[in-house]
């Protein structure tokens, strides 16, 4: 009975895991919907621009932390876990203080160098709800290290569902939205959420200053690598708009938005399956060697490719539909961009499983400056691409600098574990013949 109890409660645990990634997606999508339809092209260019910054604020401060935050509270005694909180709150006050400094030291260059006066005052405004936020994020990750998936789903639910049911009354009632009006949503959103996970993670909640100095070192330690690599991965897919809204405007930024917004419904299975592979290439790599890794790198990445190449197909294809569907008449300069983001698809499988087969085999250090320097090709060919071929020159720049990438990445596990690209593709092929077998034959045959 005790096995049985503890595999539903795995279940349950899956089960809310999984529905929290889908309304999060459907909310998505229907705010994002819904605010192409409310905004002006230049208002939603900015309120794009504005989300690619704060975003990346935010990476800044959860990327050093909260990967630290879980893996220690899940591991060490409980007698640490005031240390351990302490510390972690400490490292996140500070990180955010550095980073509301960063958010009114720039907020008028920003302003200025984007064509967007209004962004001062949402700037300014946004440092409130930075503070509120941050506190849900260190609420969250020790629900998480406590495996309490249902209370993590019940604030994220509320946080994505105010928000959604917010803009939706105003497009109903053909409400006027200024973008400061989001600003206080979020602020409200993300402090109803605080509130009740609160009360969901107090009986964890201890926190002990006295004894958190050697755990502050340690948290640091661990994650600094994977900060680093976390903050440049966000600006490899960032700094094409932000530079877009700085030569061109935010007409231009808004459109490359909407093709990337559209691409990224295609990562979903990516993200899915990676959360799946780095445990279990961390655990082959001690059980199976570098063959077992190999393995699991080329089975993986096949599977990706396989799932993905329907979905870029009917985008490829249906673009026109999709985006007059989802964003509009107004947008219908976003289908070649539309047709240029969808190519960086094909490579997002090898390098989001190159991460996390490096750092499953403790090489942190080199993802981290691999996604550095292609990060860096990336900001280069940006400005280049965008000065001479305009808006399309971004799509070309990043999709420039996923090819370059990629050629590193295969080298390195080439190198390291004898990867072959070929094995990827005969996989990818694979997959379609035996999903038929395994599943839809044997279906019909039952």
């Amino acid at each position: 009975m005790k096995i049985l109890n503890k595999d539903l409660y795995w279940i349950r645990s899956g089960f809310f895991t999984l529905l929290q990634n889908l309304l999060g997606v459907f909310f998505s999508i229907g705010s994002f919907y819904i605010l192409l339809r409310l905004l002006g092209q230049n208002e939603y260019g900015v309120w794009a621009l504005f989300m690619v910054t704060v975003t990346i604020l935010e990476t800044v401060r959860g990327g050093l932390v909260q990967n630290a935050l879980i893996k220690y509270l899940a591991s060490e005694e409980k007698a640490e876990h005031p240390g351990i909180i302490a510390a972690s709150f400490t490292i996140s006050g500070l990180l955010t203080l550095f980073c509301i400094l960063i958010n009114l030291g720039f907020s008028e260059l920003l302003s200025a160098l984007w064509k967007a006066p209004e962004l001062v005052s949402i700037f300014n405004m946004y440092c409130i709800t930075f503070i509120i936020s941050g506190i849900l994020t260190q609420f969250n990750c020790i629900l998480q290290a406590n495996l309490k998936f249902r209370s993590i789903f019940i604030s994220t639910f509320i946080l994505q569902f105010s928000f959604f049911v917010y803009v939706l009354i105003c497009y109903v009632f053909k409400f006027r939205i200024e973008l400061i009006n989001l600003i206080y949503m979020q602020m409200f959103n993300y402090s109803l959420a605080a509130f009740i996970a609160y009360f969901q993670v107090k009986p964890y909640l201890s926190i002990n200053f006295k004894s958190c100095r050697n755990w502050i070192s340690r948290l640091f330690n661990y994650g600094k690598y994977a900060f680093g690599t976390s903050i440049s991965s966000i600006l490899s897919v960032t700094v094409d708009q932000m530079m877009l809204g700085a030569i061109l405007s935010p007409v231009q930024a808004g459109a490359f938005n909407v093709a990337v917004r559209l691409t990224n419904l295609l990562d979903i299975p990516t993200n899915a399956i990676a959360v799946i592979v780095f445990p279990q290439s961390a655990k082959r790599i001690n059980t199976e060697g570098k063959e077992g890794i190999k393995y699991l790198y080329e089975k993986s990445v096949g599977t990706l490719i396989a799932l993905l190449i329907p979905g870029i197909l009917f985008l490829y294809l249906f673009s026109g539909f999709v985006v007059n569907l989802i964003a509009g008449a107004n947008y219908k300069d976003t289908i070649p961009l539309l047709h240029i983001t969808l190519l960086y698809c094909l490579f997002t499988p090898y390098g989001r499983q190159f991460g996390n087969i490096l750092d499953s085999i403790g090489k942190t250090k080199l993802t981290f400056l691999v996604v550095l320097l292609v990060t860096t090709i990336n900001i280069g060919l940006n400005y280049l691409f965008i000065n001479k071929f305009g808006v399309l020159g971004a799509a070309y720049a990043t999709l420039t600098a996923h090819i370059i990438g990629f050629g590193i990445g295969q080298s390195i596990l080439r190198k390291e574990l004898n990867v072959s690209i070929a094995n990827t593709i005969v996989y990818a092929w694979r997959f379609y013949p035996e999903f038929y077998s395994k599943y839809i034959k044997k279906s019909q045959a039952d």
